[in-house]
């Protein structure tokens, strides 16, 4: 594996971290970007649409995948983690695990004709366990780069990928590999988690099959998705009452998280509004304790989802249990009159919180806050300075933040990493 000299070291390839990459290179910087999973994208390419204006996700995304791909000063290395930094003189020495893809990534087409060929079929973990893909494949289909991995744990070793690639990339006996980088400067774009469906077991997330997550409905939403519409996964039915329960993880002592989220009531409007669209008949009803819509136009977004016929409903959710025929049934306590009531849906979403990724970042050993997001000690003056100089922080590894606050937060982390470089340089010449 090739050791690398750049001025800088990004961790994470979502849209906080490629937009980061890409400010710095376009100013001529020389950066690494690490990706743990075999494509960049993160999170936003698995989305239907973004709030509030209903652009296309992949629309926005895609093509800063291909410019980050294609930068010549940027150098993409996905598939891979780090697991160690130390200071030098010069910045930092970070060392890096190339996870073996048993495919020669410099000789894949992308042809896919391994994965056609391919007889074992796994549930996806791109739609969220919903659809479905082969033991060998490209992650999905705007996957940067379009380099196919093997998943070797179900791999029968049949043989038949390796037969049809004409390029001959197919490697079963490829290991592990390691490498180097050296980088004045480091920006941590891990990005984030969500609370785990069955963290309330009186949800039952996790347990009841039409109780599920809300980024198994932005699959459904995707042109993309696995089903082509919205079905609900227990028996394939076409929901007519759809429910949101808003803050299932967040401002939750019991859970650990007591912060707000920041994205759940908006991204559970968004979905509503779409959901109206896809299914017009469909009764939509959003349980909540708050409703917190934050930036600019949200208000409105939030207004033009009631004029839609979207029913918020003002209470809090005690429990789901399912009924004899897989119907979530969600008994809440309204909050103006106190009064306790049961109503049954065909389709529960649980709108979960915002968890700070545990990694690629416990490399860096840098502190963490009272929520567990990395710390960020002057967030006035140095919003993306850590405590480690030459660190910063950019996107949800900072805190709870919807996409325009990740992409706003990647520019001024890569404008603090350019001061810092420049800074660097002339304390270089001096001494």
């Amino acid at each position: 594996m090739e050791n690398l000299n750049v001025d800088a070291l990004v961790l994470g390839g979502g849209i906080a971290g490629m937009q980061a990459a890409l400010d710095l290179a376009d100013q001529s910087y020389q950066v690494a970007l690490i990706e743990r999973e075999p494509s960049i994208g993160g999170k936003m390419i698995t989305l239907s649409k973004v709030f509030p204006t209903l652009d296309c996700c992949s629309c926005i995304t895609t093509p800063r995948m291909s410019a980050v791909a294609h930068h010549p000063n940027i150098h993409v290395l996905t598939y891979c983690e780090l697991t160690s930094v130390r200071q030098t003189e010069t910045g930092f020495r970070a060392a890096v695990l190339h996870k073996p893809r048993y495919v020669d990534a410099r000789t894949c087409t992308g042809c896919r004709e391994c994965e056609y060929a391919c007889p074992i079929t796994l549930p996806s973990p791109f739609d969220r366990g919903l659809g479905a893909y082969r033991a060998i494949r490209v992650p999905f289909s705007t996957a940067v780069p379009q380099t196919a991995v093997l998943d070797m744990e179900h791999c029968i070793f049949c043989g038949k990928c390796e037969k049809v690639c004409a390029a001959g990339a197919v490697d079963f006996s490829q290991r592990a590999g390691a490498s180097e980088i050296q980088a004045t400067c480091i920006i941590a774009a891990s990005g984030f988690e969500l609370t785990p469906l069955g963290a309330k077991k009186e949800f039952g997330g996790g347990a009841l099959r039409n109780v599920i997550d809300p980024l198994m409905m932005e699959r459904f939403l995707a042109p993309t998705g696995p089903y082509g519409r919205v079905l609900r996964p227990g028996d394939g039915k076409e929901p007519t009452t759809i429910a949101y329960v808003q803050c299932a993880g967040s401002r939750d002592q019991t859970l650990g998280v007591e912060y707000c989220s920041r994205v759940c009531c908006m991204y559970a409007i968004k979905q509503s509004m779409l959901l109206s669209g896809a299914l017009p008949m469909a009764e939509i009803t959003i349980y909540y304790m708050d409703m917190r819509t934050f930036g600019k136009g949200y208000e409105q977004f939030y207004q033009s989802a009631q004029a839609m016929g979207v029913e918020f409903v003002r209470g809090k959710v005690a429990a789901i249990r399912e009924d004899g025929d897989q119907n979530p049934v969600v008994k809440v306590e309204l909050t103006e009159s106190g009064r306790k009531i049961e109503r049954t849906h065909d389709l529960v979403v649980l709108s979960l919180g915002m968890l700070p990724a545990r990694e690629p970042c416990g490399a860096l050993q840098l502190p963490r806050g009272d929520d567990g997001f990395i710390a960020t000690p002057a967030p006035n003056a140095s919003p993306c300075a850590t405590t480690r100089p030459g660190i910063f922080v950019t996107g949800a590894a900072m805190g709870p933040m919807d996409i325009v606050d990740s992409i706003v937060t990647a520019s001024s982390a890569a404008a603090a990493v350019s001061g810092y470089i420049r800074e660097h340089r002339k304390a270089a010449v001096r001494a």
